[in-house]
């Protein structure tokens, strides 16, 4: 006979989250939850994981959600506990990444009275999450409509929602069965369809149009998307311009916006300048790009998502499209033919070929360096792969670069934090079919070191992490160099290594600072997949913001 605890309320989430075949559940230790551990660890039906730290769990399962769509369960104790989940639950919210989090409180009337682990539970995360409640302590209907409606909230928002639980003592008593039906759980939310004559009045100005642009953001992989994006780019009117956390790719897109749009001039920018802009996907890593469009404005800002938060990243939004980018461009393609007048994209494509060929020149005659190990890494991850990048310089790197087909893209760029790329990973990597590489800086590796701290890791999990001795960005962006905190309360620098985590962790490891041991290494570091790896680059030595510098200023 199955266990269950005798708390109607664990057992109302148990059964919601079983109609609703939401399996994935992250556990962080303590007493005031013991009723949701045992009630969920006793369900067969349930992945449970065992995840120490808060914040680390937060994290680890956003990257399992961020792989699956679909909503992974955080269940914690009462207290302080539950705030360590707010890093990943603001990333959740801007991303889109569905998360249901659980607290076990202490009861109402101890909130603010000395009581241990007692803190003001209810709604704290109402300002990034899309529903929020509080159950009632010994169990009442409404639990169980109320456990409902943050399900479908989730599912239908793509975002978090906090389910807060009070329990009174005794925490650990079970009973032998539940004494209600399994309620019925809405999981399917369809894309909104637009009636033709609406967007009849958009493909108008379209037409109109001799130069338009689509700016795709991060995007999870779509091979229809690819497909409608394709078919855009055969109208010489139209340029694409997208990031590789974009995961659409083309050799008539503008892949490495950075590379072709520095040091332009201003009158060769407003000559580039659309005359409408498309933008699908949120989170754009280009700076570049965004001071571009909020300098020279379109005369019409569209933006494709399904979300009741459009973003007007470049104070020119003029329309909104409430549904998905597929189900907008599916009508929209219908609509609208091809220009042949235009040069507008041509235009475009010569500015990337130039820049492209100076880029090759400049990493040929460059020596070891963080530029140079990135060009590397570029040749060597093998497809299918999917790559999990760290925050801050490691993902701006990336976007100067192209990579085969078959490779896959993440990053948590909606919080744009570095605090749990490695959690992200490791939680992305537990649900993955393919290989899974995380690719991070040193600052973000080491403050999120505790992603390493559980038991769950798999043989082709690798992990790459390019130690320059601090957070080099800020010798790179003006203005922290203009102080005198540089190195101590910016670039922080340091002189630990990466060894005595792996040992400690069981990861396989390697160190190497020179040019002909790195390449050597990469070609190791792929083919070997018996045990979870850590490659350390170590380019401290070098000045690497001269050398991107010197780049940048090579290419114009």
């Amino acid at each position: 006979m199955q266990k269950h605890s005798n708390k109607f309320t664990a057992q109302a989430l148990s059964e919601s989250l079983k109609a609703a075949q939401i399996k994935d559940i992250i556990i962080s230790p303590g007493s005031r939850n013991a009723p949701l551990i045992i009630e969920l660890t006793n369900q067969d039906f349930f992945n449970h994981y065992s995840i120490i730290d808060e914040r680390s769990a937060g994290f680890v399962a956003l990257g399992m959600a961020q792989q699956t769509g679909q909503p992974a369960v955080l269940v914690c104790t009462s207290g302080s506990a539950l705030l360590n989940y707010y890093p990943a639950i603001a990333e959740a919210f801007y991303s889109h990444i569905p998360l249901i989090i659980v607290s076990a409180d202490r009861p109402q009337k101890w909130v603010d009275q000395g009581e241990g682990q007692t803190i003001r539970q209810d709604r704290v995360f109402e300002k990034h999450s899309w529903y929020n409640v509080t159950l009632s302590e010994n169990g009442l209907p409404e639990d169980l409509n109320n456990i409902k409606n943050a399900i479908e909230t989730a599912i239908d928002k793509q975002g978090p929602v906090h389910i807060n639980m009070p329990f009174d003592e005794p925490l650990y008593e079970i009973s032998g069965s539940i004494n209600f039906a399994s309620p019925n759980i809405k999981t399917k939310f369809e894309d909104l369809i637009y009636p033709v004559p609406f967007l009849e009045k958009f493909e108008r100005k379209w037409q109109n149009a001799q130069k338009k642009m689509i700016l795709v953001g991060q995007h999870k992989p779509s091979k229809f998307l690819q497909l409608q994006l394709e078919k855009l780019a055969d109208d010489p009117s139209v340029i694409i311009l997208n990031e590789n956390i974009s995961n659409v790719k083309h050799k008539r897109f503008i892949n490495n916006i950075d590379q072709v749009i520095f040091n332009l001039t201003l009158d060769e920018l407003e000559k580039l300048k659309p005359e409408i802009l498309i933008t699908i996907g949120r989170n754009f890593v280009s700076k570049k790009v965004k001071k571009f469009l909020r300098a020279h404005k379109p005369q019409e800002h569209w933006h494709i998502e399904k979300t009741n938060l459009p973003p007007n990243t470049f104070n020119a939004l003029t329309q909104h499209f409430d549904t998905s980018a597929e189900m907008f461009l599916s009508q929209f393609l219908f609509l609208i033919k091809a220009l042949k007048s235009s040069d507008y994209q041509q235009k475009w494509l010569k500015i990337k070929k130039k820049k492209k060929i100076q880029h090759k020149k400049f990493l040929q005659q460059t020596g070891f360096s963080d530029l140079k190990v990135f060009d590397l890494i570029s040749h060597n991850i093998p497809s299918p792969y999917k790559v999990q990048w760290g925050n801050s310089s490691t993902i701006r790197y990336a976007q100067l670069f192209d990579y085969t087909s078959g490779i896959q893209h993440f990053a948590n760029r909606g919080a744009s934090g570095i605090d749990g790329s490695s959690s992200t990973a490791i939680g992305a990597h537990l649900k993955s079919d393919l290989p899974v590489l995380l690719i991070s800086g040193d600052i973000s590796f080491l403050y999120d070191s505790n992603a390493l701290w559980q038991k769950y890791t798999h043989p082709n999990f690798k992990i790459i992490v390019i130690n320059n001795g601090g957070g080099d960005i800020f010798n790179f962006i003006p203005g922290p160099s203009n102080t005198q905190a540089l190195n101590n309360f910016f670039v922080t620098k340091h002189r630990y290594h990466m060894k005595k985590l792996a040992d400690m962790y069981r990861f396989s490891y390697k160190r190497v600072d020179n040019l002909s041991d790195l390449t050597a290494a990469l070609k190791i570091f792929f083919s070997n997949n018996t045990q979870a790896q850590i490659l350390e680059i170590d380019t401290q030595k070098i000045n690497n913001a001269a050398i991107l510098k010197d780049y940048f200023k090579f290419l114009s």
